[in-house]
């Protein structure tokens, strides 16, 4: 029997850091889904006030196991 695996994307932040908001999107992904196998950052963005990062964000997709 061979796994079939399904990617979603997902958009993320956090006020810490990139890796943060990657673990943030893995956080909430893995309270409806489960099996999760890897997280891919397709692109990463930040909020600027006062010219400091106040935002970290990222865009990622997340790959997991479909049950059968």
């Amino acid at each position: 029997m061979s796994n079939v695996v399904k990617v979603i994307e997902v958009i993320s932040q956090s006020e810490k850091s990139w890796e943060d908001a990657a673990q943030n999107a893995i956080d909430e992904a893995s309270k409806s889904i489960h099996d999760i196998k890897s997280i891919y950052i397709k692109d990463m963005s930040a909020k600027v006030e006062d010219n400091k990062i106040t935002q970290y964000r990222v865009v990622a997709k997340i790959s997991f196991v479909v049950k059968h």
